[in-house]
This record gives C-alpha cells, sequence and structure tokens, in this order.
C-alpha cells in the first residue's frame, strides 16, 4: 500500500499511535496507553511521529519516580496538565482528568509549571470535575454554564478586594486552604475600618456616590442597617436595585429587633430622588 500523496510506502504507526479524521477529511493521529489496567488518553497530534513521542514519554513518565514536574521542559511532546496526571497516578494512583496532585493534607492544582494553586482535602471532588480557569489574576470554574468565582466556596463576594474583603494569613494568595483565608467583611456594604484607634463596622451606600449610613460595633447590625437604609430609600422613591444582606443562622425576631433598634443616617430619611423635568416645561 503506498501514500497517495507522496508515493511511498505508508510507514506502520508507532506504538500506541491511532489514526482519526476530522470532519473536514484531515487526517490526525491520537495516542494513548493503558497503565494498571487504565485507558489514559494522551492528546491528538497532525503527525504520527509527534503522537508516537508523546506515548513514549508517557511510559517513560509512568515507569521512572526519578521524573518530576521540576523535569518538564517547555519542547515536551506531553502538555505539562498531562505530566501533572501521570506523576500523580504513578505516586497516588488516583487518576483525574485535571493537573491535580494529591500531597499530605492537601493537594495542588496546576495551572501552568509556575502557578500552583494549593487546596484543602474536602475539595478534591470538586475540582476533579471542574476545570480552573485564570484572568486577570481571578480565578474561576465553568459551574452550570456560568463562570463562577472559586472565592464563593469561602463566603467571599464577587467583586471583593484582597486586603480589604479578605486576606490570605500567610502571605500567599494562592494557598486557598480554608485555615489560610480570612473574611473581613461578609456583608455587602460593610467594611471593616478603624476610626480614632478603634476599629468598627462602616456601612455605606451608594445614591449617586456614597453616602453614610452609619458604623457599628457587630457585623450583624452593620449588615442589617444597610438592609434598612435600602427600605428607607426605596419608601422615599429610589428605583436603583439594591441587593440586601442574609445574616444565616439569625432568628427572623432576633433580626426586627436589631432592625428596630438600629439608627441609621438622617440624611438617609431625607433623601429625594431629583424631580424629572419635562424639555416641554423647564423649571427654572
Amino acid at each position: 500500500m503506498r501514500d497517495t500523496d507522496t508515493g511511498k510506502a505508508n510507514k506502520p504507526l508507532p506504538d500506541g499511535v491511532y489514526p482519526a479524521v476530522k470532519k473536514n477529511g484531515e487526517p490526525y493521529y491520537r495516542a494513548s496507553l493503558t497503565y494498571k489496567r487504565k485507558h489514559i488518553s494522551l492528546g491528538s497530534y497532525p503527525l504520527a511521529e509527534a503522537a508516537g513521542a508523546a506515548y513514549r514519554e508517557g511510559l517513560s513518565i509512568l515507569g521512572s519516580p526519578l521524573i518530576t514536574l521540576r523535569s518538564y521542559t517547555p519542547k515536551s511532546p506531553l502538555a505539562f496538565e498531562k505530566w501533572v496526571c501521570l506523576i500523580n497516578f504513578r505516586d497516588n494512583g488516583l487518576y483525574f482528568g485535571k493537573p491535580i496532585y494529591v500531597g499530605t493534607r492537601m493537594f495542588s492544582y496546576f495551572l501552568s509549571p509556575a502557578l500552583e494553586l494549593k487546596f484543602d482535602p474536602d475539595d478534591l471532588f470538586y475540582y476533579s470535575s471542574h476545570k480552573i480557569m485564570c484572568r486577570g489574576g481571578h480565578y474561576f470554574v465553568a459551574d452550570y454554564g456560568m463562570q463562577v468565582s472559586i472565592l464563593g466556596r469561602y463566603g467571599i463576594r464577587p467583586y471583593a478586594v484582597m486586603g480589604r474583603d479578605y486576606r490570605f494569613i500567610n502571605g500567599d494568595p494562592t494557598d486557598f486552604r480554608r485555615e489560610n483565608i480570612q473574611v473581613l467583611n461578609l456583608y455587602r456594604g460593610v467594611r471593616l475600618e478603624q476610626k480614632k484607634g478603634q476599629y468598627c463596622y462602616t456601612v455605606r451606600i451608594h445614591v449617586k456616590g456614597n453616602y453614610l449610613v452609619g458604623r457599628y460595633n457587630d457585623q450583624i447590625s452593620a449588615a442589617i442597617a444597610y438592609n434598612k437604609a435600602i427600605d428607607v430609600l426605596k419608601k422615599n422613591g429610589s428605583t436603583r436595585k439594591y441587593i440586601p444582606n442574609y445574616i444565616d443562622g439569625l432568628a427572623p425576631s432576633r433580626y426586627a429587633e436589631i432592625y428596630t433598634e438600629v439608627k441609621i443616617s438622617p440624611r438617609l430619611h431625607q433623601w429625594r430622588p431629583d424631580p424629572v423635568i419635562s424639555p416641554n416645561n423647564p423649571q427654572s
């Protein structure tokens, strides 16, 4: 049998390489191997030689404990993500389709050779089925067709600011173990601030600029004060769509008690929307 393009006799395919055809008729090659009864796909390649090189490298990784993640180079025929999967399978007997390496009392998710995110073992099931992506320094996953920030798993709101709303206790912003994350501001409109040498929870709400709602000794009172400010603004004619704070675990009777007692700025009670001026009836 001869190649129709070159007229040369077809060479036998390398071990672990299988031909395939794209929908447009273009041929390509798949590389795969079997290790400890586990069939592992290594990727698709335009040339049989490249697929064969990936197969041989995969066998080398699985067969030699001397090969580590530090051994990877950009010239490798296998993607770095596949290196992580293979080395974790070799060392831990667990194969994940995501670049996860399981360590002692934690696991790492590698976005690149230089970017390693650390997580608690309790999060392993979730991230083994969700791909982490990074854009603009923010980490997110695709969940039910939506891009969801991984910070939400720690009670941190979208668009929260590191250092203001939350912090990494050991200073490492890639260490997402729960003991390393401290939420500073859990509720909308609430900020922990230092005033005259003492810490308090300052509440502001945006109404054509930030209005000071008040300062409070505890976070729950501050969150409820923000909700009360929303109610007052709506009663006075605001059409802005504010999202109130939800206080988990607080009995309705206790919520009502705090709501009644908490004080907010008189300016909010006095606020009214700007009058609508008709172009046919201008006011001076």
